[in-house]
């Protein structure tokens, strides 16, 4: 019997899919990797709030390590460390390799931008001695989940005269931070009584920012002029400017440890910042690549990817076409032969929701960066479902590498779904696969993920970027 069940074992170990725990498997020097990666991922996800301030934050990673801005026209070689800014809301970024650019690049792509609560046009009213904030909100979000939390104003405001000024404000300590209010329970009868889709409407997401009257006398409109009168003494703003503006509201709290064995972070933007930021890095590494390695960091892919910084547009095709160009060949014969990760979360599992996962099917903390053969809604609808061989390839470079990794779905087939940036790499004539961080109640303002898995994702990538 001793030796049957030897057997079992064996077989088991043998044929089964690898399902352990990913602490059960990595080293402690790799853990202490893992912990170290963390402290830097931290500090970029505090610092990179919104789009923009992502791409200001990688453009000085980038400057510090060695990359210049590349010009239509410029020449390159093998070595040559190059970026493209799009817009201040966008970035690319590639190391030339030694093979022929031919051969294709090997492409990593993730996104910047996570959902919030962005200003409307003309936001700022007054009402009942009360100051607020009109929002449009941005993304895919549960309503109730944005109130009463301290949020944050970001963005950039383009005055009467042309100059711009940027706004950062509840960040700092000693700065004042905004909210939106919510109905006390004792008098929410209605309220509670809605679906959880109608139990804040949209309209209704309006930020508290002042109460404070200008003078002493009671006419009305004086709260709103007092706030007016503190942004011009600021900024130099008055309220028609707030039409060529972009304000985004995110929640003023920092990403910190979480659990008492400090395993998971918590904090505003790991979808997608915990793939962009790898991604990022795993580029920044990278030295002598044999393919010429390109990252982008991308706009919009929340709100669908439309848009000229979102990948949509024709900006990754025009850089991958000029540095065709700049290395003797075509652009579109370079992407042909091209291969790309699709840089982005999936759905953690969470024992407290599991009904809507497939055990077999989802994604674990803990067990390894996640390889998502296709996402998309019920029949696959909205995805680019990559080939077996390519997936094939990837796990087989997984393997050879020691990357901890697993493979997951968005969710149980009728539950619901969603989609990244790959079909849109895809239809280029790409080879891509989706690659990501599992994430804890995602797209709301305080999501989770394991330190196993971040660090493991830019393992990944960087395994990638050199093959």
């Amino acid at each position: 019997m001793e030796e049957k069940n030897s057997v079992a074992k064996e077989l088991r170990e043998k044929l089964f899919a690898q399902k352990k725990n990913g602490y059960h498997r990595i080293s402690a020097q790799e853990e202490k990797l893992a912990e170290d990666f963390a402290e830097g991922y931290k500090k970029f996800l505090n610092t990179s709030k919104t789009e923009r301030e992502a791409v200001q934050e990688t453009l000085k990673i980038l400057n510090e390590n060695g990359f210049v801005e590349y010009k239509k026209g410029m020449e390159l070689k093998a070595g040559d460390r190059i970026y493209r800014n799009n817009r201040g809301k966008s970035v690319i970024m590639a190391v030339i390799g030694t093979a022929p650019i031919e051969e294709g690049v090997r492409l990593c792509a993730a996104h910047i931008d996570s959902p919030r609560l962005d200003l409307k046009q003309n936001p700022l009213y007054e009402d009942n001695g009360f100051a607020l904030f009109k929002t449009h909100y941005y993304g895919g979000i549960k309503k109730y989940q944005w109130t009463a939390i301290p949020l944050s104003l970001h963005g950039v405001v383009v005055k009467a005269d042309g100059s711009k000024i940027t706004v950062n404000i509840g960040e700092d300590e000693n700065d004042p931070v905004f909210c939106v209010t919510d109905l006390l329970p004792h008098l929410a009868n209605e309220q509670m009584s809605q679906t959880a889709g109608k139990f804040i409407k949209g309209e209704n997401l309006n930020i508290l920012i002042g109460s404070r009257p200008f003078a002493d006398d009671e006419e009305s409109g004086t709260v709103k002029l007092n706030i007016l009168n503190i942004l011009f003494e600021k900024y130099g703003i008055t309220e028609s400017d707030f039409i060529s503006s972009e304000l985004e509201a995110v929640p003023a709290f920092k990403a910190k440890d979480l659990g008492f064995d400090r395993s998971m972070i918590g904090g505003y933007g790991h979808d997608d910042r915990c793939c962009s930021y790898p991604a990022l890095m795993a580029t920044v590494d990278c030295k002598d690549p044999v393919h010429t390695v390109v990252t982008v960091l991308t706009d919009k892919e929340e709100i669908g990817s439309d848009g000229n910084t979102g990948l949509c547009s024709s900006y990754l095709k025009y850089f991958i076409a000029d540095i065709a160009q700049a290395l003797g060949s075509c652009g579109r014969d370079v992407l042909s032969a091209s291969e790309c990760l699709s840089a982005d979360v999936n759905a953690g599992f969470d024992p407290t929701y599991a009904e809507v996962n497939d055990r077999n099917n989802c994604a674990y903390l803990n067990k390894g960066v996640c390889i998502t053969k296709y996402t998309g809604a019920r029949g696959k609808s909205g995805t680019s479902d990559a080939s077996a061989e390519f997936a094939g390839k990837i796990r087989i470079l997984m393997d050879g590498n020691d990357v901890i990794w697993q493979t997951g779905e968005l969710g149980k087939v009728d539950e619901g779904g969603g989609g990244t940036v790959a079909m849109f790499i895809a239809n280029l004539n790409v080879d891509t696969i989706d690659m990501g961080v599992p994430v804890l109640s995602m797209h709301s303002p305080y999501e989770v993920i394991s330190k196993l898995d971040l660090y493991m994702a830019y393992k990944a990538f960087s395994v990638f970027a050199k093959d």
